[in-house]
């Protein structure tokens, strides 16, 4: 066989040319304005954090990134728009936790939110408290124990199918009780149940809950997280105050359609891990009671995985199913 030089010059030089494209990806987008669909009504969290991610992403990126509010199905029409978008990177899906949920819930669902999505980033984490009326006398989680084993009690929620509701199921299983579930349609209403009197607790988000607990309106029980939250230090968490193993937050993410370039999404991340973490937009975060997370898509990636197993067994332990 005759060793050819120049044979393998030209080969090796049309690989390099064909490359090219695939290099130059990343460096070229966005090349036009970048569609983020949030599939929420405007002014909720998951609305706010899409929002400021979308304006730091246009101001860092040089090219406007449109939000489109598409509402409806937990979350569900907005993602499936996203799933059967092109894989360019021009579409992107801002969602909370429930993305990774449903599955569990809705035994029926056009998009697959593992296999249809490619994970960019992590935008923030947020803890939940459980919180009472300020008229009851419970002061502590073994206090609100105590009144449900003796009591036909409920809990409100954000609606069914959230993560507080599934915090209030998993407290049922790992404190062996049967709280009664009271679904709203978003924290207000629930809250303002409870302060009422009609509902005795909620599992709330420490963005909608913070105000009125700073007020007295709420007291503060516990924490869902494994850690206590630099914003109110002196309430325990769940397995601090008598629940060992309790853990649950909700969560917010950018995804992109499966298949997007992997340069694309990589870069994406980047920017959106560096966004978060400067000082006015992690600021901002914090005012809605939320933790900066940014994230690698790997690191996503996981996370979406180990939240679907956590979910799904917490909904299997309750028999909280959705049609």
């Amino acid at each position: 066989m005759t060793f050819n030089p120049t044979k393998r010059f030209k080969r090796a030089a049309a690989i390099a040319l064909l490359s090219l494209p695939v290099l130059a990806l990343a460096d070229a987008y966005p090349s036009k304005p970048v569609k983020v669909i949030i599939p929420f009504p405007p002014g909720g969290p998951t609305d706010v954090l899409g929002r400021i991610v979308a304006q730091g992403l246009a101001a860092k990126l040089g090219q406007p990134f449109v939000v489109e509010n598409k509402p409806g199905a937990s979350g569900m029409i907005g993602a499936t728009q996203v799933a059967k978008s092109p894989a360019d990177g021009y579409t992107l899906l801002v969602n909370a936790s429930l993305h990774v949920i449903n599955p569990s819930l809705y035994p029926k669902m056009q998009h697959d939110p593992i296999k249809d999505f490619a994970p960019v980033s992590q935008i923030a984490d947020v803890p939940m408290v459980l919180v009472v009326n300020k008229a009851n006398p419970a002061r502590n989680l073994k206090d609100v124990i105590a009144q449900a084993k003796a009591n036909s009690l409920s809990f409100a929620s954000s609606g069914n199918g959230t993560a507080p509701h599934l915090a209030g199921e998993a407290f049922n299983v790992a404190a062996g009780l049967k709280l009664m579930h009271v679904p709203y349609k978003g924290s207000a209403p629930a809250l303002s149940d409870v302060m009422g009197g009609h509902v005795a607790m909620m599992f709330d988000p420490l963005a909608s809950s913070t105000p009125f607990i700073q007020s007295g309106m709420l007291r503060p029980i516990a924490v869902t997280t494994a850690k206590r939250v630099p914003t109110l230090p002196d309430v325990p968490t769940m397995a601090e105050a008598g629940v060992p193993g309790y853990e649950i937050s909700t969560w917010y993410g950018v995804w992109a359609p499966a298949n997007t370039p992997k340069d694309i999404v990589a870069k994406l991340s980047g920017e959106i891990a560096k966004l978060v973490r400067e000082p006015e937009t992690a600021k901002r975060i914090a005012e809605l009671g939320s933790i900066p997370v940014g994230s690698s898509p790997a690191e996503f990636e996981a996370y979406n995985r180990s939240e679907q197993v956590k979910f799904d067994k917490i909904v299997k332990q309750s028999g909280a199913k959705l049609d």
